[in-house]
């Protein structure tokens, strides 16, 4: 147990404003990855990106969206629509090779959104709540960004410096 050093009363604390988790009206919206991770899909047998994107605007800026890109996954169908999904993302900001999920953070995005309904999952029993799902990553400005050169090596970032846990992705530096 931890005494808190005072005592908390909740009619004197704020209510938040950012509790609302309702999906977001179907459409599209600037955002930027904050987060991407490779994980195993629920069966073990492939692997997953799974994408957080923090919402810049039009609207609903602060709201959060969840994406997952299979990249390996016993389904051949899966599999392929999650390059495509890959191959869309890199494109849409400018990256002609992909080794690291860490590339892929602080890269600005448009998303198109669309709202998944709520869901029973057969297998499980679960009861799922409505949920946004994303449909098309594009570059902020409509335009497909320009890639790396496919001819050029990919080098991977330089080392960071000791006071830095990771190197700046290149569209952050401006280099390629």
């Amino acid at each position: 147990m931890a005494q808190l050093g005072q005592t908390f009363d909740i009619n004197e604390l704020p209510q938040s404003t950012v509790g609302n988790y309702d999906p977001l009206p179907e459409g599209n919206y600037d955002a930027t990855i904050t987060s991407a991770e490779l994980m195993p899909t629920k069966d073990g047998t492939g692997q997953y990106i799974k994408l957080r994107l923090d919402i810049t605007g039009p609207s609903h800026q602060g709201r959060v969206v969840f994406s997952n890109i299979n990249i390996r996954n016993a389904s051949a169908k899966a599999e392929e629509i999650g390059r495509q999904q890959l191959g869309e993302l890199m494109r849409a900001i400018g990256l002609a090779r992909v080794q690291d999920t860490d590339q892929l953070i602080g890269a600005n995005i448009n998303v198109k959104l669309t709202v998944r309904e709520a869901r029973t999952d057969p297998a499980s029993g679960k009861t799922y709540g409505a949920s946004n799902e994303v449909r098309a990553y594009k570059a902020i400005n409509g335009a497909a960004a320009m890639p790396q050169a496919a001819s050029k090596p990919f080098s991977a970032p330089s080392a960071a410096p000791a006071q830095s846990a990771k190197a700046a992705p290149p569209w952050m530096t401006g280099k390629k």
